[in-house]
């Protein structure tokens, strides 16, 4: 399994028709004072006492398990939640160091896929060698008691609604299609709904802590990943060992700037493709200047929005699929050369490539039927923080200062950002500045033109972080750690194996 793929994926808040720009969430619920301490409270005494038992998982080389988690911290015997834990043990030579949990963000994203698919095998080997590489499905994903909200075909007709209304009707179908996105959510998965809050998820990661042996957690987080690990060391300081964060979110801003940033990011990643794309004798948005790529581009959305084109299947491409699409492509500038292909196939009234990066992107098969991944990603979300707006005069009121951060994505953006606006379970979370005074060195690592994760992010949460160093990729994608930089991987390696964090401030190309 690609790991680009799965960061780029799991890492963002985005989906387009209600879920763009809306994944990367921040905030979270004031944690108890007994859980911020040494000691384990009385009551979750039989969570952290409880014993793992490992089988093999059918996948060679890893081995599952189990956990209980309550479901209502406020309310321990109201009932547990059942967590999928998957571990690759350390291969040696060297010392064992501890157990390293790995989380690849979304929300949404299965932490367990991404260990077998990804982290457990393509990890720098001296890494694996020494640490038990681990992973848990959050609370509300994949394997962990998933949230659900819609069916395959209901969901085929979610992500085609217009998400860049025209007029009073296309507005009310656009918010009657978040209202039944939320009340599927509510009938389908009513139960956990309330309970899968970033704060909650970070008390499971120290329960797993416990039981797999280790003092303290050492942990590898990308995008949304960031900000659980963060939330983790605001709520134990003490116990934070080794946490790199990947693709940092900013806990301390409000659902509306993080989709305006988010808007910036991937306008940003645009012109980047755009500069590279002119450059080739086959562009299919012209060899000109990105200004004529941009408009070229809107030109192909604005045609597909009156009139689709085919896609050799049922489904054809509308605007809101071909976004997503080119979103999609926007994570990683290895997908560039066929997002080119993808764009020049919708041109010529083919609209399968673009169709196909969009199912990528939704995690949608073959079948029809879809992961959870949208699923998690609105219930974590909209818990964690107050939505961005609570109704369509809201979001047409914020059109001009989306567009202004990106004449190309901006009105979709906006309008995607009303999806928590009928949410049915009010949010937990507000924005606040994380600090973890007393937790070990963390390192925060920013990439420059990263799309979902703004760069500004990362220097604002290494900031906060009283003991935060801040890492630079000078570069495109999302994440670092990975992808090809020798300079980003060593300074990360050096810190997972034997604690010295980077010089705060290093830069890498």
């Amino acid at each position: 399994m690609d790991s680009r793929r799965l960061l780029r994926i799991f890492a963002t808040a985005l989906g387009t028709a209600g879920l763009l720009v809306s994944g990367c969430s921040s905030g979270g619920s004031t944690p108890s004072a007994s859980a911020t301490g040494s000691a384990v409270a009385e009551e979750l005494k039989p969570y952290y006492g409880q014993k793992l038992r490992w089988r093999d998982c059918g996948v060679e080389g890893f081995q599952c398990t189990t956990m209980k988690a309550p479901l209502d911290y406020g309310e321990p015997d109201d009932g547990d939640v059942k967590l999928a834990v998957s571990r690759k043990k350390a291969t040696g030579p060297g010392k064992r160091i501890g157990s390293l949990l790995v989380n690849p963000g979304g929300p949404g994203g299965s932490a367990v896929d991404y260990l077998q698919g990804y982290a457990g095998i393509g990890y720098p080997a001296p890494v694996r060698a020494r640490y038990d590489v681990v992973s848990v499905d959050p609370r509300g994903v994949a394997r962990s008691e998933p949230v659900e909200c819609l069916s395959g075909k209901e969901m085929d007709a979610y992500t085609q609604v217009d998400q860049t209304p025209d007029d009073e009707g296309e507005v009310a179908r656009l918010s009657k299609s978040f209202k039944k996105f939320a009340e599927g959510c509510q009938k389908r998965s009513g139960k956990i709904l309330p309970h899968v809050s970033t704060v909650e998820t970070a008390r499971d990661m120290d329960i797993l802590r416990s039981l797999l042996g280790d003092e303290r957690l050492h942990y590898v987080g990308a995008s949304y990943g960031t900000f659980l690990g963060a939330t983790y060391a605001e709520l134990f300081p003490s116990r934070v060992g080794r946490l790199v964060l990947d693709g940092a979110m900013d806990p301390s801003l409000p659902a509306i700037d993080i989709n305006r940033d988010q808007t910036a990011g991937f306008e940003g990643a645009f012109q980047a493709f755009a500069a590279d794309c002119v450059k080739q004798a086959e562009c299919p948005l012209g060899t000109t200047s990105t200004a004529d790529a941009a408009t070229a581009l809107k030109k192909l959305f604005a045609d597909l929005d009156s009139e689709p084109v085919p896609t050799g299947e049922k489904r054809q491409l509308t605007e809101s699929l071909a976004t997503t699409g080119v979103v999609m492509a926007m994570y990683d500038e290895a997908a560039w050369p066929q997002l080119r292909e993808a764009l020049a196939g919708a041109q010529q009234g083919d609209g399968s490539g673009l169709l196909s990066l969009a199912d990528n992107y939704y995690e949608r098969e073959p079948s029809g039927e879809y992961a959870n991944l949208m699923f998690a990603n609105a219930a974590v979300n909209c818990l964690d923080l107050a939505p961005a707006f609570t109704g369509p005069g809201a979001a047409e009121k914020a059109l001009p200062e989306f567009e202004k951060a990106s004449p190309v994505f901006g009105r979709g953006f906006a309008w995607a950002a009303l999806n928590c606006g009928s949410w049915p379970v009010a949010p937990t979370g507000a924005p606040h500045r994380t600090e973890a005074k007393g937790a070990a060195p963390i390192v925060v690592v920013g990439t420059t033109r990263d799309p979902a994760t703004p760069y500004k992010w990362a220097e604002s949460l290494a900031d906060q972080l009283s003991s935060g160093t801040l890492l630079t990729y000078e570069g495109d994608g999302h994440t670092a750690y990975g992808r090809g930089s020798d300079c980003v991987d060593t300074a990360i390696n050096t810190y997972l194996l034997d604690g010295t964090p980077p010089k705060d401030g290093k830069k890498c190309t």
